[in-house]
């Protein structure tokens, strides 16, 4: 599977997605955070996994996946998380928006298997 792409568990279970453009400000140091936040979100309980991705004109989006609404108010509440996020609304961030959904249903393509020539 493409790494890319977060492994996840059938559903239901909850996404929340993190739309945002950056300002351009404090590159390496957005970049150390975001790295730094994708680690301690992953040792929290309830953590599913991530997608992220960000365009060279500064718009990105970030999907974190949670078993329970439970496990996202309680990473929203983690004290190091809340620090960077109030950090990330002065210095990082020209626009964001913050979405919750649960997810009901989840398909894609399936990998391909590698084939012996016929």
């Amino acid at each position: 599977m493409d790494d890319a792409f977060a492994r996840l568990p059938s559903p239901p279970y909850y996404a929340v997605i993190f739309s945002s453009r950056r300002n351009g400000h404090d590159d390496a140091g957005y970049g150390e955070a975001a790295q730094r936040m994708v680690e301690l979100a992953a040792s929290q309980p309830g953590y599913l996994g991530v997608e992220s991705t960000r365009g060279a004109d500064g718009f990105g989006i970030t999907v974190s996946y949670w078993e329970s609404e439970e496990a996202i108010a309680a990473w929203r509440q983690h004290a190091e998380h809340a620090a960077t996020r109030a950090h990330g609304r002065v210095h990082w961030y020209e626009h964001y928006e913050l979405r919750v959904a649960k997810v009901e249903r989840a398909y894609g393509k399936p990998e391909m298997k590698s084939r012996s020539p016929e």
